[in-house]
């Protein structure tokens, strides 16, 4: 099993409520290997309550990073994966915790992957899940659908563990940094409108999709460059065009 696979791994939690479920899941990130512990907006996360359920996982939790957005926490990814127990008819990128891992455990010798959990009750909100590039599912009996949050991350991390130790050896493309697509998707909503392509009964609707389809594209630095230069150009034609 190859722990610098694992090491470009973070786990993110989005405002967590109940710190014994913090603890849990730095006992389950042990249990796969994992340490990149993300948290955002957290709560007493190095109470007793979370290192009693951390079981000797102390370490994680001592050594998590805390943000206050979920937009500064994942900036330094290249990859950020949402999770989402209703995925909506909107989604397209969503997979299996299995068929994800598998998508991922090849690139993770070149990107830093988020894997982001939302909160206990409602998960992540929409704005929240608009800053993810895919999308996991996790499927779970009708009757019963709901998961605690450590067995979800758990779920997540057990496909991941076994899916890195079968990653091909070969080299991984580097995917943009996550703050290069939001840079690049601000200024395409901004230039889209001005086209009038966006309006405002259309404009987080289209935005989404545009999101979700250069996401399937898994784009480089390189090919944001590219796209930043196409909106360069169509900047500079709209200004020409208003000139007298």
């Amino acid at each position: 099993m190859s722990m610098t696979l694992l090491e470009n791994i973070s786990i993110i939690l989005v405002r967590t409520k109940t710190p014994a479920n913090i603890g849990a899941v730095a006992r389950c990130m042990m249990n796969t290997g994992l340490s990149r512990l993300v948290l955002v907006q957290p709560k007493d996360h190095l109470s007793e309550d979370a290192r009693k359920l951390a079981a000797g996982a102390d370490r994680i939790l001592e050594s998590a990073q805390v943000f206050q957005s979920l937009a500064e926490a994942v900036a330094g990814h290249n990859l950020v994966v949402g999770t989402s127990g209703q995925a909506g008819k909107r989604w397209k990128n969503v997979r299996t915790a299995r068929d994800m891992a598998g998508h991922v455990a090849p690139l993770l010798g070149s990107n830093r992957t988020a894997i982001v959990f939302g909160r206990e009750v409602n998960g992540l909100e929409q704005q929240e899940l608009a800053l993810c590039h895919e999308l996991i599912a996790i499927p779970s009996h009708h009757d019963f659908p709901s998961l605690n949050l450590s067995h979800a991350v758990m779920i997540v991390a057990y496909e991941l563990f076994l899916a890195s130790g079968a990653a091909l050896a070969r080299q991984a493309p580097e995917l943009a940094p996550a703050g290069e697509l939001e840079t690049l998707y601000l200024r395409m909503q901004t230039t889209l409108a001005r086209v009038g392509f966006l309006h405002s009964e259309n404009t987080e609707h289209m935005m989404q999709s545009l999101r979700q389809l250069f996401g399937r594209a898994s784009l480089e630095s390189r090919d944001v460059r590219i796209l930043q230069g196409i909106l360069t150009e169509v900047e500079r034609n709209i200004q020409g065009a208003g000139k007298p």
